[in-house]
């Protein structure tokens, strides 16, 4: 019985040692292709989630300011218009006799 045992015992130990050096193949493999990937995106021109974010928030200040600046626009062309009017209309009624 003791022999069986023996067999049983270094059968577990292959065993274990096999899946041992498949999980480091596996660590392995995982690490060169995360290193394979960060080298491709570092070619490539992708930017960071971080830096989209900054960029898509000065853009949309950059709206909000220009929605302001076409209302201010279009308070001061009113109101320059109106002033051209009521200049026009006092002139007409100041030169009739």
């Amino acid at each position: 019985m003791q022999s069986r045992n023996r067999i049983l015992d270094d059968m577990a130990q292959l065993m274990t040692n096999a899946m041992g050096v498949a999980q480091g193949a596996r660590e392995e493999a995982e690490t060169a292709f995360r290193s394979m990937m960060d080298r491709w995106l570092a070619e490539r021109a992708f930017v960071t989630r971080e830096e989209f974010d900054a960029v898509r928030a000065m853009a949309q200040k950059a709206r909000e300011e220009n929605e302001e600046l076409k209302a201010r626009i279009a308070a001061l062309e009113a109101a320059q218009e109106a002033r051209t009017t009521k200049a026009a209309a006092s002139k007409r009624s100041s030169s009739k006799p």
